[in-house]
């Protein structure tokens, strides 16, 4: 009697060593909603892109720069000065405004006020956090911001739309 329990508890064991994960009889296919709505965004963003380039091709008056995180700028007013830039956590105080493409004004620096922000640790436009960062102390950038760096795809709830690209002008005042 013992020793088939033993024989029992044995095979128990070890009958469970080389189980293998049973493979899916039939695989998902490869098209899915994430990439057709992966593809319908980059056209999206191709066409904001293109807007984008026709407005700067057009004013010939100013230079702009595209940075690398797919926005552009351009400078307003710059200092020549050897100043700092801000840099994460830095508290920085700027006035900004918000337009869209056409220059018609949406927010007026007024309605907005003076901004105090501590830079990478508060929740902002993801396109001004990163241009911010390229400021110095007294300098006024205009960036133009598609709507992937600024709003997206909800927009702000209130005076900007879903996917709208827009113009903002910040003056940096203080960092501390």
């Amino acid at each position: 009697m013992k020793n088939s329990l033993v024989l029992i508890l044995l095979l128990v064991m070890f009958s469970c060593v080389n189980n293998k994960p049973r493979r899916p009889i039939a695989p998902k296919p490869s098209t899915t909603i994430f990439s057709y709505t992966t593809k319908e965004l980059k056209k999206l963003n191709k066409v904001e892109d293109d807007k984008i380039k026709v407005l700067i091709e057009n004013d010939s008056t100013r230079t702009y720069i595209k940075s690398q995180y797919g926005f552009w700028y351009t400078y307003e007013k710059q200092v020549n000065e050897e100043l700092a830039t801000p840099k994460e956590s830095d508290v920085v105080e700027i006035k900004y405004n918000i337009k869209d493409l056409k220059d018609n004004l949406i927010y007026s620096e007024q309605e907005l006020g003076l901004l105090t922000y501590k830079v990478d640790k508060e929740d902002f436009i993801s396109g001004l956090q990163r241009g911010i960062k390229l400021m110095k102390t007294g300098e006024t950038i205009t960036f133009v911001l598609p709507s992937y760096t600024a709003f997206g795809i909800t927009g702000d709830g209130n005076k900007i739309g879903i996917n709208t690209s827009i113009k903002s002008t910040v003056t940096l005042l203080n960092i501390k």
